[in-house]
């Protein structure tokens, strides 16, 4: 099979919601690319990017595209089924930029599942989980706002949580208590700042909450400085934005800063990057959340994908994207009921609409 032509396309993602706010960032709609790999077997491969806006990491959707452009005409016949060969020549063809190069990654997974007949998650280690447990998340609102939304949530159906947090502390603080006082004894929540607050904020914060059963998530820009609260709370703490390289993950297990990671598929650089921390982590005994930075169905069911494929006492959460957007672009996806979602066992992760993208670029 070789690689005959990639088509690169733009979609925005309305929130269902009007907007998802966090730390100091809010957004109406994000910007996702789609791509898909042409073959000369008649085969498609299809792959998403969807960055979390330009300034949460150093990686905008804007820029996925303007590299896919860069380093599509270069793998023109290349075999997509040789996924690390594929990886290797991306590498030869433009440094770094991991999120640009988690698309096409994507992408010959979703061409290997096809050609192989088999569910990718066969693929990735085999299906050890029947369904795979969620996260709601309840974005940054007043503190009456946030309280409600877990409360609406929880009804239907939702039991992990993440609460934003990252804009003030007093009012952090606050958020916290309304939030928590309504969670029931079987829901698991935790506060994300998503880097938002200073370590002597972030102090103030677990002092304040001391008493609450809540779990902390990344709550300074860097590793040290989380590494400090860390050592000054009793509270689970969760590392995701600066988890950006695997030494990070092995210093963080050799420090012992922190309980669980965040594992996000494009910051890695793609599905086989992924399997590469997910497998230390399994191997060092650390459980992670399998997420991405955001995405529509087509990210969503990659999600799912590897977290069906990771042992459940490993697994912490999962997000699904898409339940969070006004728009479907894709077909196939993973189904999500009672708080739990899980992927479709067809050789498919996603069947795009691609008359709801733009014109290719």
């Amino acid at each position: 099979m070789k690689i005959t032509g990639i088509s690169i396309y733009q979609v925005d993602l309305p929130l269902k919601e009007g907007s998802y706010s966090w730390s100091n960032q809010s957004f109406a709609a994000f910007d996702s690319t789609v791509l898909i790999i042409e073959t000369d077997s008649g085969l498609t491969g299809v792959g998403e990017v969807c960055p979390l806006g330009p300034a949460y990491l150093p990686a905008y959707a804007e820029g996925t595209r303007t590299g896919l452009q860069l380093i599509a005409q270069g793998l023109i016949g290349e075999d997509p089924l040789q996924v690390n060969k594929i990886y290797q020549r991306m590498d030869q063809l433009l440094k770094g930029h991991p999120y640009v190069k988690s698309g096409i990654d994507m992408a010959c997974w979703d061409l290997l599942g096809k050609a192989t007949g088999q569910p990718v998650y066969n693929l990735l280690g085999g299906q050890l989980q029947d369904r795979v447990n969620l996260f709601k998340v309840v974005t940054r609102q007043d503190p009456a706002a946030m309280a409600q939304k877990m409360i609406d949530y929880q009804e239907q159906g939702f039991h992990q949580f993440q609460m934003k947090v990252g804009a003030g502390v007093d009012s952090d603080i606050e958020r916290i208590f309304a939030v928590s006082e309504v969670t029931r004894p079987s829901s698991i929540l935790a506060a994300d700042a998503n880097t938002g607050w200073r370590q002597h904020e972030a102090m103030r914060v677990v002092k304040a909450i001391r008493d609450v059963d809540i779990y902390i998530e990344q709550p300074c820009l860097s590793y040290e400085e989380c590494l400090a609260v860390r050592r000054h709370t009793n509270h689970p703490m969760i590392l995701d934005e600066c988890m950006d390289d695997i030494r990070m993950v092995m210093r963080g297990y050799q420090d012992s800063a922190m309980d669980l990671i965040n594992l996000k598929i494009n910051r890695v650089g793609g599905i086989t990057k992924a399997i590469q921390y997910r497998d230390l982590c399994i191997n060092l005994g650390i459980a992670m959340t399998i997420e991405d930075s955001w995405g529509g169905e087509i990210d969503t069911s990659a999600i799912a994908h590897l977290a069906h494929s990771t042992p459940k006492e490993f697994h912490f959460q999962s997000s699904a994207f898409h339940e969070y957007h006004s728009l479907e672009i894709a077909d196939g996806g993973p189904q999500i009921k009672d708080g739990c979602m899980i992927a479709s066992p067809s050789p498919v992760l996603a069947s795009p609409r691609t008359w709801t993208c733009s014109a290719n670029r």
